[in-house]
């Protein structure tokens, strides 16, 4: 039995062709009958099986017959006119077409023809794939720009602020005698910085999470090490020893290690997802019984050690250099156990925990405490005495900043016109946000407030299309420490906490910020590439249930 490329048998289709052609005998006017069963009712179709109706007469009357159309058939002749046999064609084939073929050719391949439609369909594409979707695919791999294109917009309006603040604010260090370097070098060194962190950027974005994964712990115990080297051998400024110099390059150890820290604690919360919600990760402040409890030594084992002890050694390590940074690793964290479905109960013990240590450390005057107790006494004092009568020598940074916020006003002095910036000692990386509201007024700086929050709510929808924990942990992580870091260098900018120290991610002037920063975005726009992709590894025992 033939089929056409739509599966429909080619003897039917005569067999209706012959069925039409009788009904068009059996009508009045065509040849002289006086009518059969079609025309006195037209809507009746010719027997499915393919036999001429029952009630067609011979003439076009009588019972039993084939007519005169059949006798044509029978005897092989065909005495009608041409229009008339190509009409009958015309009418046969455009139905049959309707009738098997709609519009879309596979779908013909239901009933009598599908096992011959599905074979052409599988001759076409053997194995099954969309030449669509594959070429779509590989023009996704050959982008340089993929993953959210919003991000990527606020990336590049960041760096384009990030090179007129840098520009503006060195002019003072380019007319310092120690430094003997012009604003055009400054601005050279931020754009080759700037470019650097692009190109790490585009390819951090072409990395899969599961790699992340994988390396999540090699890369947290290098960091620690690395951190704690720098004390040791480590260049020391300000009584703080954070740098490795690498020639006209300051490594900062604590800025990686911000970042694998959240890239950890995504690998610890993701795997205990299953069970997690039961699982206690606070011991007892009884520390004797540690180790003579069945249950305390529970808790450390499936608690306490994956999950607590990463963030606790991290903040340790950073905290002798750089206090702020942290608090804010301890804040990005505490939230990522949060969203990761931690007991609220457990992570309302290691906010006392944490309060605790703190009251130690201050008591004990570890790390830098004595400059961190410094800073808490004059915002005090700031807050509950005036300082209208303050020679402008003795005015401190914070209150420089908020002099150089008032002058701004509204609309601001404009570019290159700021007159705080000589007195400011770190105008281009601790106070960059009070020298861009100088400059460019109230207006344009909240706008650049709302970039830092549009970060975090564009790594909301990131997270909300991950399905499984590790990618959308990872995400939120990241976008936190970036969006937290910016909201404390604001905050301290207008008075509202201590000076802390921490820079504007992508704008203020730097190396290891602005370079770990870059690596961060570059890790979620490589989630939020493969969630376009739909490539992410989906583990049952990684989802995420974000209602619960």
């Amino acid at each position: 039995m033939k089929s056409d490329a739509y599966g429909y048998d080619e003897e039917r289709a005569a067999a209706e062709l012959a069925r039409d052609a009788v009904r068009r005998s059996d009508r009045p006017g065509r040849t002289g009958g006086s009518g059969g069963a079609f025309a006195r009712d037209p809507g009746r179709l010719p027997d499915e099986a393919g036999r001429p109706a029952a009630d067609a007469e011979p003439g076009g009357g009588g019972r039993g017959g084939r007519g005169d159309d059949g006798r044509r058939r029978a005897s092989g002749r065909d005495d009608r006119a041409p229009w008339e046999d190509r009409v009958g064609a015309d009418d046969t084939a455009s139905r049959a077409s309707r009738r098997t073929a709609p519009e879309d050719p596979d779908a013909g391949a239901a009933g009598a023809g599908g096992r011959d439609g599905g074979a052409s369909r599988s001759r076409r594409n053997p194995r099954g794939a969309d030449p669509d979707a594959a070429e779509e695919a590989g023009r996704r791999r050959l982008r340089l720009f993929t993953g959210d294109r919003v991000l990527w917009i606020i990336i590049a309006v960041l760096a384009v602020i990030s090179v007129l603040v840098v520009y503006s604010s060195t002019a003072k260090m380019a007319y310092d005698a120690h430094t003997a370097r012009s604003t055009a070098q400054f601005l050279r060194q931020q754009l080759m910085i700037l470019g650097f962190c692009l190109l790490v950027m585009i390819a951090v974005q072409k990395i899969n999470c599961r790699v992340y994964n994988q390396l999540s712990r090699p890369v947290y115990y290098l960091s620690v090490g690395l951190t704690l080297a720098v004390y040791f051998i480590g260049a020391t400024t300000n009584g703080a020893a954070r740098w490795f110099p690498i020639g006209s390059f300051q490594f900062q150890p604590s800025e990686a290690l911000k970042v694998a820290t959240v890239l950890f604690l995504a690998r610890q919360l993701a795997g205990r997802q299953s069970k997690i919600d039961r699982i206690r990760i606070v011991p007892s402040w009884k520390f004797w019984t540690w180790r003579t409890s069945a249950l305390q030594r529970k808790i450390w084992r499936e608690g306490t050690w994956p999950i607590l002890m990463p963030v606790l050694v991290s903040c340790l390590v950073i905290f002798p250099a750089h206090t702020s940074s942290a608090v804010l690793v301890f804040l990005a964290s505490w939230v990522m156990m949060l969203i990761g479905r931690v007991r609220f109960s457990e992570l309302l013990k290691l906010v006392g925990w944490a309060a605790a240590g703190v009251v130690l450390i201050m008591t004990l005057n570890l790390g830098r405490s004595e400059t961190a107790e410094g800073r808490v006494s004059t915002w005090i004092h700031l807050w509950t005495r005036s300082q209208t009568e303050k020679p402008i020598e003795h005015l401190t940074d914070t209150e420089r900043s908020m002099i150089a916020i008032h002058n701004g006003g509204i609309f601001g002095e404009g570019a290159g016109q700021s007159a705080m910036r000589v007195e400011m000692i770190h105008p281009e990386s601790d106070y960059a946000y009070a020298f861009f509201v100088e400059e460019y007024g109230i207006i344009l700086a909240v706008l650049l407030l709302m970039l830092y929050l549009w970060i975090f709510f564009r790594a909301i929808e990131i997270f909300r299309r991950c399905g499984t924990a590790f990618p959308g942990l990872l995400v939120l992580g990241l976008a936190l420490l970036i969006t937290c870091q910016a909201l404390l260098h604001i905050m301290v900018t207008v008075n509202l906490i201590p000076e802390t120290g921490q820079t504007l991610p992508l704008i203020s002037r730097g190396g290891s910020s602005v370079l770990f920063t870059a690596i961060a975005l570059g890790m979620i726009l490589s989630v939020s590439r493969q969630n376009d992709e739909q490539s992410h590894d989906r583990p049952k025992s990684e989802e995420l249930k974000i209602g619960d």
